[in-house]
């Protein structure tokens, strides 16, 4: 894949990989990106995952077809972007590693024995000048660790985007693939507890005439940048992105989960357009919290269990509360056979979030539902659709 006649992409598929940071489904695998500046100095933009190693370096050296590499900025130490920095160094002992004063810390910790010859140590809006190309260099910490930086490209408006932008999918598997199901799922569950700085970054990007957004993940981007960007806005403000309901229901013999989806029937009966329905016990949890934060509302039913709430229920909330999930509106049905404790547990986690309206009624059932449950499921109904 060719950026430009100067820029080039080396970055590799992984599609055997099957849990990505050993907690997200990755069914059609991630790909790992890495680019290469061509001017009067080389520049390498991150290396990749070992996994991916040897295709990488195949790629890289491919590319330079006898060049010397120059320079290796680092913009992100996690492993998936920085696994293949040692070998680089070996490849080219001369080699510039480019960072700022948290990468080089980060370097030693993951490779004790590296021997780094030359290193540039960089901060906020210095610049780094290759011959026709510049590299401006723009700190992101906590985007989404300490160390992140991101680097624009004035001469070709090329914003390399560390994790920024980024989603799952290998670029040979997700051609046609829409860009915001898995670019979501991906952003709400790895950066998203991260949105002020994210929102420091966008201010920081506002500023940037930006064509091309090469991100470490995914697809480069480069037509209707509006449209990513403003999903990011929205995303790292933690507003709804769309209008709807979103049940999430965690059910031991099935009692719950019929209640639940009778009550999704119940709002879609009375207008309400967006009503997902999901299992807690049997869907992929990060997918869960990808449709709480997309939805502006949601309504949990849960069996009480262990004198507090059935477990997957109590982890689903566990994954919203450590990703700053806030500014929604969420309903509450519990079941219970004979101390129902589930509504109580849902509200305590709850209410450590920020700007969550509970509605009223909290609908109890006792075992299964029952005809004298219905009307205050019509009032939960009426009162969040």
């Amino acid at each position: 894949m060719n950026i430009s006649d100067k820029i080039k992409y080396i970055g590799v598929d992984d599609t055997t990989i099957d849990l990505f940071e050993s907690q997200y489904a990755v069914p059609e695998g991630v790909s790992y990106n890495s680019y290469v500046i061509l001017d009067d100095k080389t520049a390498i933009m991150d290396t990749v995952d070992k996994r991916g190693m040897k295709d990488w370096e195949n790629n890289l050296l491919n590319t330079l077809d006898g060049k010397n590499a120059d320079y290796v900025i680092v913009q992100h130490m996690e492993p998936d972007h920085a696994g293949s920095l040692a070998r680089l160094i070996e490849l080219f002992p001369e080699i510039t590693v480019v960072g700022n004063a948290k990468t080089f810390v980060m370097i030693n910790q993951f490779f004790e024995n590296i021997n780094i010859k030359n290193s540039l140590t960089v901060k906020e809006g210095d610049t780094l000048n290759l011959g026709s190309h510049t590299l401006t260099f723009v700190m992101a910490p906590m985007v989404h660790w300490p160390e992140v930086m991101v680097t624009y490209e004035s001469s070709e408006k090329v914003l390399f985007s560390a994790d920024g932008f980024g989603k799952f999918g290998a670029l040979s598997l997700t051609e046609n693939a829409d860009w915001a199901c898995e670019a979501r799922r991906y952003y709400f569950n790895i950066v998203g507890k991260y949105g002020a700085p994210v929102q420091t970054l966008l201010k920081k990007a506002s500023a940037l005439d930006i064509k091309t957004i090469c991100p470490l993940h995914g697809p480069v981007l480069s037509d209707n940048l509006g449209y990513y960007l403003d999903l990011y806005n929205t995303w790292s403000s933690y507003q709804p992105e769309s209008k709807g309901v979103f049940i999430a229901y965690a059910s031991i013999h099935g009692n719950t989960a019929y209640a639940a989806e009778q009550f999704a029937e119940m709002l879609r009966n009375k207008g309400v357009e967006n009503v997902v329905i999901t299992d807690l016990s049997r869907c992929d949890i990060a997918e869960a919290v990808e449709d709480a934060f997309r939805y502006d509302r949601m309504v949990l039913a849960a069996a009480s269990y262990d004198a507090g709430v059935f477990p997957i229920m109590q982890d689903f909330l566990h994954h919203l509360q450590a990703k700053a999930f806030q500014n929604r509106t969420v309903g509450l049905i519990e079941n219970g056979s004979w101390a129902p404790t589930a509504a109580k547990t849902m509200r305590n986690i709850l209410e450590t979030m920020k700007n969550i309206t509970i509605v009223e009624p909290v609908v109890t059932i006792k075992s299964v539902l029952k005809e004298t449950d219905i009307p205050a499921l019509e009032q939960l109904a009426d009162a969040i659709k």
